[in-house]
């Protein structure tokens, strides 16, 4: 209890309190004591080995270059495919282990429906990796 020893029988006391302030450290000390000793023990686990694959191991497959102008006509390849060839090509190179990937150019003015029917068919024999090609951007 705090009391003033004064002249002022009742003004304010000019001091700190620091017995709060000391009560509150103890505490954290003993805390801090006690669970530090927790926290250097480890954990022994097996991490997994990473197997990197060489040059050697490696399987490249080429992937399926399909351009698509703007009146919807498609050359996989550099050569002119129908939409049934196109279909049974997918299900043979869906079949590869690596699978090749499907890189479709299509033209700026190309509708995008005729786009959409590739992926739907591509998606359909069970082709899992596409990628869009584009050109660069014009510099300057």
């Amino acid at each position: 209890m705090a009391m003033s020893t004064g002249g002022n029988a009742g003004g304010p006391m000019s001091e700190i309190n620091v017995t709060p302030l000391v009560d509150v450290m103890l505490v954290l000390l003993i805390i801090f004591m006690i669970t530090a000793p927790l926290m250097s023990h480890s954990i022994t686990i097996q991490l997994p080995t990473a197997n990197p694959k060489t040059k050697d191991d490696e399987v490249k497959t080429p992937p399926l270059d399909l351009a698509v102008k703007q009146d919807g006509s498609m050359y996989l390849n550099d050569h002119p495919v129908t939409d049934a060839e196109l279909k049974a090509q997918f299900l043979v190179d869906a079949q590869k282990v690596p699978q090749p990937e499907l890189q479709i150019r299509a033209d700026k003015a190309t509708e995008f429906k005729i786009v959409k029917k590739i992926l739907g068919s591509a998606k359909g024999a069970g082709m899992v990796h596409v990628g869009f090609m584009t050109t660069d951007a014009p510099k300057g």
